[in-house]
């Protein structure tokens, strides 16, 4: 009999945006961030993992999950990374994870407030990329003025049950592996969001953001931002990633200035859902390293 997954951590808001967060414990704190129409729930079974090594803030960003949409309807990645920057500043220097969408962020925030970053830990991470999978072209095509708007009306008139199974069926590896609780909660989550207005406005202006994010140029390019970051730096591809091409990893080695590279040969594009007991255990390398001095601190 498979065991129940562990619940999704209760939430509240900090400033601008809902985080779910582990119970008070080790010293070290954590920050998730994730992907495209995702939300902290994303996280819930790495953050158990590692809630004995440090408490963990999973937050959804402004529009996703429970958070509101920002009064300025910005949804860019340096929008998006100035909310994780205003959580960092609460919860004070932290060990951030990011996935896909999150991924792209979380290198901004890295890159522009080291010494709010204590390591960098990206799974999946959407870095630019010249020649992009299927799923990355589709969500160009999403982000297409007045095209976005008409693909995500017609998206809507689908059962939700469809759209999830659909969506989990891109990011992980293997769909048969998705506990039916979690799929039933993503399920149930969809519906609920379906009644937001600003829903869909959020999913289509953050997709723009992160389409953007691949043709800019100059000192603000993601992979120039990589370049910068001081952070000692894990970088997770799935072999198995529809979204993310693993052959990303080669650039980014040759990009970061401190970084391990891990393919995961079973994984997808959510590898922290997939098999967090694996990403946790590499994780955990990362910042027990760091606090021995083996990696320094930025700063």
């Amino acid at each position: 009999m498979v065991a129940e997954p562990t619940p999704h951590w209760p939430g509240r808001m900090i400033g601008s945006v809902h985080v779910r967060s582990t119970p008070e414990g080790p010293a070290g704190q954590a920050v998730f961030v994730h992907g495209l129409a995702g939300s902290a729930t994303n996280w819930t079974d790495l953050m158990d993992e590692l809630k004995d090594t440090v408490r963990g803030h999973a937050l959804d960003l402004p529009g996703a999950g429970y958070s509101p949409a920002p009064a300025d309807g910005d949804y860019t990645v340096a929008a998006h990374a100035r909310a994780v920057i205003g959580l960092l500043e609460e919860t004070g220097p932290a060990h951030l994870f990011g996935n896909s969408l999150g991924g792209a962020v979380a290198v901004r925030v890295a890159a522009s407030r080291p010494d709010l970053v204590r390591t960098l830990t990206l799974i999946s991470p959407a870095l630019p990329d010249l020649f992009p999978r299927y799923g990355p072209v589709r969500v160009a095509a999403a982000a297409i003025p007045v095209l976005g708007e008409w693909v995500a009306s017609k998206l809507q008139l689908l059962p939700a049950e469809q759209r999830i199974t659909a969506s989990m069926a891109m990011v992980w590896a293997d769909m048969n592996a998705v506990h039916p609780l979690r799929l039933r909660d993503a399920i149930d989550e969809l519906r609920r969001r379906d009644d937001l207005p600003h829903a869909g406005p959020a999913m289509i202006g953050s997709a723009r953001g992160i389409v953007a994010e691949y043709f800019r140029r100059g000192q603000d390019n993601l992979w120039r931002q990589a370049a910068e970051v001081r952070a000692p730096t894990l970088i997770l591809h799935g072999r198995h990633d529809r979204l993310v091409r693993p052959a990303m990893a080669r650039k980014a080695w040759h990009t970061f200035r401190n970084v391990r590279i891990v393919l995961l040969p079973t994984a997808g594009h959510v590898a922290m859902m997939e098999m967090p007991q694996v990403v946790a255990a590499e994780a955990r390398r990362l910042i027990g390293e760091t606090r021995l001095g083996n990696a320094p601190l930025p700063g």
